[in-house]
């Protein structure tokens, strides 16, 4: 945890909304690209953010500065990402928008990225959904694990903090994941080879 950081930390203990404000704004995109990782939807991951950021507002005078602070906030994130699941497997809804069928004619097709060479965006877009598939398969502590070290480049020891596991736990959790990812992906790996 840098100095700045540690200022805004103290101000947002005095309950000074611009620090708040502040902090937020360092974290928001990192806590973002993580829940959406993690749920695949963009609402879902919008919900958790939110409440992983009034978590921590609530809770900031809890924070003792023992662990780093984006440890901290990973860990609430992660946390409330589980009581979403929970509260889903729990209350299971169908969208209103599953129901409806559209004509082709009212249906566009877009395309994120105007490239010179469409297919390789295509391509590119259809493997990263399959790995994406991949990994929602898995368990949710092995999704969270793999999300964590190859996405959000966090080390085995804030793994452990944010997942509150021994390291040598996560190392051997996330190898079986690595495992497990390896041998879903086997039937197509001649995709990932190019």
């Amino acid at each position: 945890m840098n100095e700045h950081e540690a200022r805004l930390i103290e101000r947002c203990k005095l309950r000074d909304a611009a620090a708040y404000n502040e902090l937020y704004s360092l974290y928001e995109r990192k806590m973002y690209n993580f829940a959406l990782r993690m749920s695949g939807n963009p609402d879902d991951a919008e919900d958790i953010v939110q409440e992983t950021f009034i978590r921590v507002f609530n809770a900031i005078q809890n924070f003792r500065g023992e662990a780093n602070f984006s440890t901290w906030v990973f860990r609430i994130a992660n946390n409330v990402f589980l009581d979403m699941r929970k509260k889903a497997k729990a209350h299971p809804q169908t969208s209103l928008q599953d129901a409806l069928e559209l004509e082709e004619s009212e249906v566009t097709r877009q395309i994120e990225d105007p490239s010179p060479q469409p297919q390789d965006v295509a391509q590119q877009a259809e493997l990263n959904r399959i790995m994406q598939r991949a990994i929602n398969s898995l368990p949710d502590y092995q999704k969270t694990m793999v999300i964590l070290y190859h996405t959000q480049n966090k080390s085995y020891e804030e793994i452990a903090e944010i997942m509150n596991l021994p390291i040598g736990t996560v190392k051997s959790r996330l190898n079986r994941a690595r495992i497990a990812l390896k041998s879903k992906l086997q039937p197509i790996r001649e995709l990932f080879e190019q």
